[in-house]
């Protein structure tokens, strides 16, 4: 995961987590990262200061900043949210797209779903007015975690 600091056209400030700096270009490509505040599109990275490790990397072993409450609880609502969505709503695979689009238009049951799409194929639905919304990515399971 990487974080991003970003602040919108309106220069209000926010953060965002990415799988990779991929994701965050794949997704501010297709018009998905939006202000929290005033749902502006235009959105960019702002300067970063790297994590720099003290004395300590001089031993070989950094430590790990301690999570916050605020993260913690973010990570914990985020995990909830997909949850809730892997338990609730229909799994479309990567006929997602077409899914989406099909309920929009009235051709399918209007119902709740979940699955994969490309960023083009999630740029024209937004540009057609389809409300989709990324996935919080699954939490890595313990045995992934250094």
């Amino acid at each position: 995961m990487i974080k991003y600091a970003l602040v919108c056209e309106h220069e209000h400030p926010f953060e965002g987590w990415f799988g990779s700096s991929a994701d965050y270009e794949d997704q501010q490509a297709s018009g998905l990262v939006e202000c929290p505040t005033c749902a502006s599109h235009a959105v960019r990275k702002q300067i970063m200061a790297p994590a720099v490790a003290g004395t300590k990397a001089q031993t070989g072993y950094i430590d790990a900043p301690a999570p916050t409450p605020t993260r913690e609880m973010m990570m914990q609502a985020m995990g909830k949210m997909r949850e809730l969505v892997e338990d609730n709503f229909d799994y479309v695979g990567d006929a997602f797209a077409s899914e989406a689009r099909a309920i929009h238009e009235g051709r399918s049951e209007d119902r709740g779903i979940y699955g994969e799409a490309t960023p083009q194929e999630v740029r024209a639905l937004v540009e057609d007015g389809v409300n989709v919304a990324p996935l919080p990515p699954a939490a890595p399971k313990k045995t992934e975690v250094n």
